[in-house]
């Protein structure tokens, strides 16, 4: 199958309190440069030796000129490249970068993979982080879908997590997208904050349905131990989120969501038909996707490999190796097909399973998968196991089987 290239920009105009990515305040833009040549030349020595070759997006630019960029790699004989459809820039907050810092990591990627005709090219972006002359610029050069951050559009909410706008900023900036021509947009929100009723998750879901983009995704709140948000439930000063109203907030969100016309492809993904993600569907698919930046994962198909976490450490890493690679590891292709294709609403086919693996599923999990049946955590049949509406809530007790 096609590749997917995943660019991690980790630079943010502040630390929201629930993140536990890899991430860096935006303090000067000589720091953003610097990153963005890193960045670049680890692309450029993906593959030792490439001739640059004219791409189908980069070849109808409107603003080549305007963003000049050296070829990359002038004198290197050409070797089979490796066919790519989707490349995703996530963070962080890409939409912090001006569109001249886009250009050469963009085209970085063009000389170095075989991009094949439309190929998906997701930006995430953050409200009041762009202008309308900055859509266009980013749209200009290839960039044909938006992964918008909102989390909530309550004003309260949002100054608790620290996001840095407020939900008239997130409106103003969705219709700027409209403007710009983006026609390919996904929302993302947060299930279960601190203190947050089902009446308020009810107001969420209905201003983004208002909205109307063709994708929605949706994220139960992970408390993780490094971050502001886990200090603050510590110190009592914000509640542990309540797991069975988030249970309740699940289900209205597939009631009202698939009402609207939605499908559910994935636990906490709903798209129009033909908008689900190209790109996030290879993790679950395991196809295979190549990462770069700071704390980028790769996977093969075969080894899963990341970067340093520490962006300063990753750049002083790749100016110097050209790489930045911390761990690399076998995976269990068997089991991970298995639980990653179960987030799948279409969950996993026994015959795909069986060809791949030469096992026959039911004969090695059957009794494990007679026990999530009888639970009401999974429907399985001759040919399919996926999970029910219950298991999609308690899923990690299902993937625990196959770990």
């Amino acid at each position: 199958m096609p590749a997917g290239v995943y660019l991690h920009i980790p630079f943010c105009k502040s630390r929201c309190s629930y993140c536990d990515f890899a991430t860096d305040v935006y303090r000067d833009n000589d720091a953003v440069d610097r990153y963005v040549s890193a960045l670049t030349k680890e692309i450029c020595g993906f593959c030792q030796s490439l001739e640059p070759q004219a791409s189908p997006v980069f070849s109808n630019l409107k603003h080549t000129n305007r963003f000049p960029l050296a070829p990359l790699s002038q004198g290197r004989t050409e070797r089979k490249k490796i066919p790519t459809d989707t490349i995703y820039l996530g963070g962080g907050t890409p939409s912090l970068l001006r569109a001249n810092q886009v250009e050469p990591i963009l085209r970085a990627v063009h000389e170095v993979f075989d991009i094949l005709p439309g190929v998906e090219i997701t930006m995430e972006m953050n409200p009041a982080t762009v202008t309308l002359e900055t859509l266009c610029d980013y749209k200009s050069l290839g960039v044909n879908r938006a992964s918008f951050g909102v989390q909530t559009f309550d004003d309260i909410e949002l100054k608790r997590l620290a996001r840095g706008h407020d939900s008239n900023d997130a409106r103003n900036t969705f219709r700027m997208l409209r403007d710009a021509g983006f026609d390919n947009v996904s929302l993302d929100l947060i299930i279960g904050l601190p203190r947050q009723t089902l009446a308020d998750w009810e107001r969420n879901l209905d201003e983004a349905l208002t909205m109307n983009p063709e994708h929605i995704s949706m994220y139960l709140l992970e408390i993780h131990e490094s971050t502001p948000l886990a200090e603050q439930i510590r110190g009592k000063r914000q509640p542990l989120p309540d797991a069975e109203l988030a249970a309740e907030m699940y289900e209205l969100m597939i009631d009202k969501v698939c009402s609207a016309g939605y499908g559910q492809y994935e636990i906490s993904n709903f798209a129009k038909p033909g908008f689900e993600s190209r790109h996030n569907s290879k993790y679950w698919t395991l196809d295979p996707i190549f990462g770069f930046g700071v704390s980028a994962h790769s996977f093969d198909g075969v080894q899963r490999y990341a970067n340093e976490r520490d962006t300063s450490k990753y750049v002083a890493s790749v100016e110097k190796e050209g790489r930045a690679e911390v761990m690399r590891e076998s995976v269990d292709i068997e089991s991970e097909f298995m639980f990653l294709g179960l987030r799948l609403t279409a969950g996993v086919s026994l015959k795909e399973y069986q060809q791949r693996f030469q096992i026959d599923a039911i004969a090695k999990y059957g009794n494990d998968l007679g026990r999530l049946m009888d639970a009401g955590l999974i429907d399985y049949t001759a040919d399919r196991i996926r999970l029910t509406p219950k298991g999609m809530l308690f899923s990690n007790e299902v993937f625990a089987v196959f770990v």
